[in-house]
């Protein structure tokens, strides 16, 4: 796996970005059971940048704590499928790997959320890069159910990991 990690913001971070990201996102490609090398970028940014972004692209003037942006078009959540045809839209040419998509979390947002959930931030980091990561391979939460079952894979995925909320 690819995983690239881009720190905008210069901040220290008590904990590798890189390596916490790369352990969750790998476990989310292992538990959704995906058949190919794949590679993913994330950026943090800041409260500022994060808003730009989700005025931009979803027309939200407001920032959030992440935001996922796909590379691939899923039939169903989970189901790695490519129709024929496809492969150059998928596919870096060079390295042969699935370019999944590209995760933007806010530094800031991450901070916040951590401490108001009593929790550290290598957990809200973590959980954040999941939840960025399942939506890369096809879920959302619009529907209750949908989101119900995105919870419970990434509360599973954590917990395999040992990155619990204590």
């Amino acid at each position: 796996m690819i995983f690239c990690v881009e720190n905008e913001t210069g901040e220290d971070f008590p904990f590798s970005l890189e390596d916490t990201g790369r352990q969750v996102a790998e476990a989310v490609l292992e538990a959704e059971d995906c058949p190919y090398e794949a590679a993913v970028n994330l950026v943090v940014t800041d409260n500022a940048g994060i808003r730009e972004l989700n005025r931009q692209f979803r027309g939200i003037d407001r920032e959030t704590d992440v935001l996922s942006f796909p590379n691939m078009d899923f039939a169903a959540p989970g189901v790695f499928e490519i129709c024929k045809g496809r492969e150059a839209d998928y596919f870096d040419p060079e390295t042969g790997m699935l370019q999944l998509g590209d995760i933007m979390i806010s530094a800031e947002k991450a901070r916040e959320q951590a401490e108001s959930y009593g929790h550290s931030l290598r957990r809200e980091f973590a959980f954040l890069v999941a939840h960025s990561m399942l939506h890369l391979c096809g879920y959302d939460h619009v529907e209750e159910e949908q989101a119900a079952a995105m919870e419970k894979k990434q509360e599973d995925i954590l917990e395999k990991l040992g990155i619990t909320r204590d």
